[in-house]
Formats: structure tokens, sequence, C-alpha cells
């Protein structure tokens, strides 16, 4: 077995090998062209695939004149071939919500820019979203679940039919992780009358926004500092070991106010988060 580490490029390297200048690599990612991670540092940092999408986007730019909504509807176009002929991209975890909201988006007959009309989000980064899993919000991830009649658990692949009984220390399994920073792990598996989590947030990260749904909801701080903010004057300021109970159809907003990792124990009832 390989375990060569996965080759990335910095922003003037990729700019190189795709042909086109680092501005320019800057440009299409405001366009939700090509979305590279981020190293700890917040410098970009792009894959092989990554660079492989430039040349790409570069060539619909040159060679047929595209401008960049309609490069980003030629590259769904690819993406959805790719996924309807290889059963192994679609078994891949890390790009499944993407997968799935493509479509449900296609099932509803609505554009890219229809949807990101009604959520109220830009439709290069929708576009980013169901290519990459990356790149919106907790808050804008549950409104699209909203929108589509589902949840955020059900679009992580949380409620699958193969679960786990007894789920041990450490053998956490986590969502795709579409939210910078935000890494959410469970710790019951199924279709259970309780989601229940550990939210692992680090500094800075937030849900960017407030959100609301059915249900009621605990959370329990194992470690860290987080804000809570309900019905957008109500300000609760949980440090370890504390904890806040209160109604999902609240409006509630959070935040890591730690310089360190924020852990919590996070129960949603019934599920529909």
């Amino acid at each position: 077995m390989s375990n060569a580490i996965p080759v990335r490029y910095k922003v003037a390297e990729a700019a190189r090998l795709a042909g086109v200048s680092a501005s320019t690599l800057r440009l299409w990612e405001t366009q939700g062209l090509v979305v590279p991670e981020r190293s700890a540092t917040g410098h970009r940092q792009y894959s092989e695939s990554d660079v492989a999408q430039l040349k790409r986007v570069s060539w619909f730019r040159a060679e047929r004149g595209l401008n960049p909504a309609a490069i980003r509807e030629a590259l769904e176009a690819e993406a959805g071939e790719t996924d309807d002929a290889s059963p192994a991209a679609d078994a891949n975890p890390a790009a499944q919500v993407g997968r799935k909201l493509r479509s449900l988006r296609h099932a509803a007959g609505k554009t890219l820019e229809q949807v990101a009309g009604d959520i109220g989000i830009a439709a290069s980064v929708l576009s980013t979203l169901e290519r990459t899993s990356q790149g919106v919000s907790v808050a804008v991830l549950h409104n699209l679940a909203e929108y589509f009649g589902t949840t955020v658990s059900s679009l992580s692949g949380e409620d699958e039919p193969e679960v786990r009984a007894l789920v041990r220390a450490g053998e956490w399994r986590t969502w795709p992780r579409t939210t910078p920073g935000v890494t959410v792990q469970l710790l019951a598996e199924g279709r259970n009358q309780m989601d229940c989590h550990r939210f692992v947030l680090e500094p800075g990260a937030s849900s960017e926004g407030a959100y609301k749904h059915e249900g009621e909801e605990f959370v329990h701080v194992l470690s860290g500092r987080v804000e809570f903010v309900l019905d957008s004057d109500q300000f609760h300021d949980l440090n370890a070991g504390d904890s806040l109970y209160f109604d999902s159809r609240r409006h509630h907003a959070w935040s890591n106010r730690h310089d360190g990792e924020t852990v919590l124990l996070w129960i949603n009832t019934p599920p529909t988060f």
C-alpha cells in the first residue's frame, strides 16, 4: 500500500501549471470555479485535481469563450457524468453532501441561480458546495437542507442503514467537513430519536448566522468556551462544564470564544438538524 503524501501546490506554482497568473487564480476562487484547501496558516494549497480543474477552466474560457456562470455549469455537467459512471466516487463520503444537494436541485428542476437566490447566497458559493462539499457556514447548510425538505444530518450520511450499537472513545464517525473550522463527530449512529454529536470548533469557528428548526437541544461544553445567541438578543457565554437547553424553534447562533479548540456535547431531539 502506498503511503505517498498528496502533492500540494502554492498559488504561484498552480498558476504556472495552469498557464495563468496568480491574480487570475484568486479571481476564479471568488467566482467559485476552484476553491483550494487552506493550510493551518491560511495559505492556499492546490491539489493535483485542483490544478486539473484550473486547466479545464482555462480551456473553457480561452477556447469556448464561456463566462464564469457558463463554466460552472459545464464543470457541473462533467462532474455529473463522472458521478454516474463511477460508483467509487459515489461512495466517497467527503463529496457526498454536494452530490446529494445537486441531485435534490435537479429533482426540483431548479438552476444554481434560482436556489442560490432563494437562499440568499451567490451562485458561485452553491456551485462550489455541490462540486467540493465545502465552503459554506453551518447556517447556510441548514437553510439549504430545509429548502429541500431534508436535514443536515441526512445530507451528511448519518441515517445510513449500517450502524454500530456501541461507539468507543476516539472511534467516532465524522461528517464530511463542509464548514471550515467545524468538525462534527457521531456519538450515536442510526435513525434515532436523538442526534448525539461531538462538535470540535477551531479558534474563531462559528455558525456564521442564526438558524432554527423543530425540536429541542442540549449543549454541554466539554472544554473551551462558546457563546450562544438566542433570538438575536440573549447572549450566553458558556465555559467548560456549563450546559444550555433551549427550544430549537428559537433562532440560535454560536461561536468559539476560546483561543484554542472548543469541544461540545450536542444533542438534538427529534433529529431535525
